[in-house]
């Protein structure tokens, strides 16, 4: 006969009330953050082929959509605009009438407690779609020129310190709008820093910041770039975002951000990086959100649409294995539909 230990850990798999009594990760419509594209026009809601059930929405369609969000217990939005007018330096993206600042005042006026995050960067707003000011473009200077080369900035390379006065302005002209928090996102050295002074300079000290500290240049983000109308016209996004490889490296501009006045930390992409998530969170006392982004989003639809696999449960797989890591906030696409199979399953 055999013998088996005095531990059983079947004794606990039971039955689904055993099961959920001792699970150690909890999903919850309150851990998500969803993302709106958003662009002028009116009565517009166009899907993103590359991201079935994604839509770019008009402003006016938005208080109907964040009425659904908040009433499925999804706490906060983050914003992208689709401007539909670019120019080198990104003008939309800090205009008073901007599409991102109108769409915080619509949807404030419609869901007042909903929180309202907006992504800051330039490349959806600029015509080269490269994430900060470009050397021989700044105003007052000539049109880019991409001129390959090594040693030294060349025309068409990204132009950090300027870029960072920029994006202050973007942070303000949100803040105005009524934004809870911006996200700075395009990488740049100092960006957090520059943001948290210039909000508090006018009197926003309010608004948080969620940094994307750990963003890396990742295979992840074609669907998005479908969505936001934001890949670059030349070059790519490696001499800011981060090598995959690196993880000492991912602390590091962690613990600026933090030193700088971030108030929630991010890590993108989420799936590809749970070690990244996990030493975050055990380095640092502070909130960690991760990004599921479009990639992942978009290839479990494409394997459910084929029925490879089955949805639900691989989205849901797919989440909580990003909260076990460490993560306290996803941002996710598909938030609306984690929510509803919670309500489904109360």
């Amino acid at each position: 006969m055999t013998t088996f230990p005095v531990y059983r850990p079947r004794r606990l798999r039971a039955s689904e009330n055993v099961r959920r009594m001792v699970r150690e990760t909890t999903l919850a419509a309150s851990d998500l953050i969803y993302p709106l594209f958003v662009v002028h026009g009116e009565n517009s809601r166009r899907e993103i082929p590359s991201m079935p059930g994604q839509y770019q929405w008009s402003v006016d369609l938005l208080p109907e959509e964040v009425e659904e969000i908040a009433a499925l217990g999804i706490p906060a939005v983050i914003l992208f605009g689709v401007p539909t007018k670019k120019d080198v330096v990104g003008s939309e993206s800090f205009a008073t009438e901007g599409i991102v600042q109108k769409a915080i005042s619509t949807i404030k006026q419609a869901v007042p407690d909903l929180v309202v995050i907006t992504d800051v960067c330039l490349c959806q707003y600029t015509s080269h779609g490269r994430c900060g000011l470009i050397k021989g473009s700044i105003p007052g200077g000539s049109e880019f020129t991409e001129q390959p080369g090594s040693g030294g900035l060349q025309d068409g390379s990204i132009l950090n310190d300027e870029t960072l006065d920029t994006l202050g302005a973007v942070a303000i002209s949100h803040a105005e709008a009524g934004a809870d928090m911006v996200a700075p996102s395009g990488m740049m050295d100092g960006m957090v820093s520059v943001r948290r002074q210039a909000l508090d300079r006018v009197g926003y000290g309010h608004v948080g910041i969620l940094s994307y500290a750990a963003k890396y240049a990742s295979s992840f983000y074609g669907p998005f770039r479908d969505a936001a109308q934001s890949s670059p016209a030349f070059g790519d996004r490696r001499c800011h975002q981060m090598d995959p490889s690196n993880a000492r490296e991912a602390l590091r501009e962690v613990a600026m951000d933090i030193g700088e006045g971030a108030d929630i930390i991010m890590v993108k992409p989420a799936l590809p990086y749970p070690d990244i998530i996990r030493q975050v969170r055990d380095q640092f006392g502070y909130p960690v959100a991760a990004y599921s982004v479009s990639g992942e989003f978009s290839m479990i639809k494409a394997a459910s649409e084929r029925g490879w696999i089955d949805e639900r449960a691989a989205t849901l797989e797919a989440l909580t294995s990003i909260k076990r890591a460490g993560a306290d906030l996803i941002v996710t696409y598909s938030a609306k539909d984690a929510a509803r199979w919670f309500q489904e399953a109360e």
